[in-house]
């Protein structure tokens, strides 16, 4: 009796030992797919990965507490199989997501100063009438608007201008015998903020062959909901970067794109395809 009293101790702090390491697990295990599940929410965006994701975290579980060695060794390679692909097919939105995890769209344009009221009938007119002569003479530019999303961390590698816009302004900045001519303009509203700011190029695969400044206004798309006019230096080619994708247009129809870009409410971060 004496014994068994002696010993009853021990068992039980065995057995609570082994509920306390079940429960550390299975938190772990819980913590582990909530940030997959936030990072899924950020980057993948898809009903079929969050799907998958789900299924493989309740059986994990399962797998776990009957103590299914192999069944579990299973479920977690397809585990890092699916966030692995996940994650490769969406870069650009991976690469937002790690420049800021918890980025939220706010309603409001994001301001450099005191917003001012003006005419975007009349900026974008300026903007059409600087872009076509651009491409009429294949002058190399990119161009970046600023929309929801602040690119004040961006433009601190630029040159500050801080004027209005205007089409001869434009002009002189890309004009090949400037100092400001490589790299961006960016502008917020109907002002020029900064010159010569360079982005960091896509690392997304394109069909068909792409220059720096194409890429360049591909990857500000991919962390941003900006959109990019850029002009090609070798064809006068104008084209659109807008959430990571690239689109070409004609001098006859780039203002009416162009409008439409600027006024799409659904161009946003974060936003469910």
């Amino acid at each position: 009796m004496v014994l068994a009293d002696a010993n009853q101790p021990s068992f039980t702090f065995a057995w609570d030992k082994g509920i306390i390491q079940m429960i550390v697990t299975l938190v772990l295990i819980v913590v582990i797919f909530g940030l997959l599940f936030f990072t899924f929410s950020k980057v993948c965006r898809r009903k079929a990965a969050f799907i998958i994701l789900a299924v493989d975290a309740i059986l994990t579980i399962a797998a776990y507490l009957l103590n299914l060695d192999a069944v579990l060794i299973i479920l977690t390679g397809v585990a890092v199989a699916a966030v692995s692909i996940c994650l490769f097919a969406n870069l650009g939105d991976l690469r937002a997501f790690i420049a800021n995890p918890f980025r939220k769209t706010s309603a409001k344009p994001v301001s450099f100063g005191v917003e001012k009221i003006y005419n975007r009938e009349q900026l974008y007119k300026k903007i059409e009438t600087a872009v076509i002569q651009l491409s009429k003479t294949k002058t190399g530019a990119i161009i970046t608007f600023e929309r929801n999303t602040s690119l004040k961390d961006i433009i601190k590698n630029g040159v500050p201008v801080n004027a209005p816009v205007s089409p001869e302004l434009l002009l002189t900045i890309f004009y090949t015998g400037t100092r400001l001519h490589d790299g961006a303009v960016v502008i917020h509203g109907n002002e020029i903020v900064a010159a010569s700011v360079f982005f960091t190029p896509t690392t997304k695969p394109f069909a068909g062959k792409y220059g720096s400044r194409h890429r360049a206004a591909i990857g500000i798309s991919e962390i941003s909901d900006s959109v990019t006019v850029v002009v090609s230096e070798e064809t006068g080619r104008i084209s659109f970067a807008v959430n990571g994708e690239l689109e070409s247009v004609d001098q006859s129809i780039f203002l009416r794109v162009f409008e439409n870009y600027m006024n799409d409410k659904s161009n946003q971060p974060g936003q469910e395809d």
